[in-house]
């Protein structure tokens, strides 16, 4: 009796309501510096979340104090 696995497939709207419930950020800093010259310097932060995610860990990164303060 052989026992028969099968992949679980997510289709696209499962992933993309997976990302939005829990987030995903993306973090990149590049500098490019020429005989100890900085050239050129590059930063990005990229947060994707539902609105609900951002509010419930935004305090805990302290962005939301900046917000309430402007």
């Amino acid at each position: 009796m052989a026992v028969n696995k099968t992949m679980g497939e997510s289709s696209l709207a499962e992933v993309i309501d997976r990302i939005l419930d829990r987030g995903i950020v993306i973090d990149a800093w590049a500098r490019v510096s020429l005989v100890g010259i900085e050239i050129l310097a590059i930063e990005a932060r990229v947060v994707i979340a539902s609105v609900d995610t951002f509010l419930k860990y935004a305090e805990a990164v302290g962005l939301t104090a900046t917000a309430t303060a402007a």
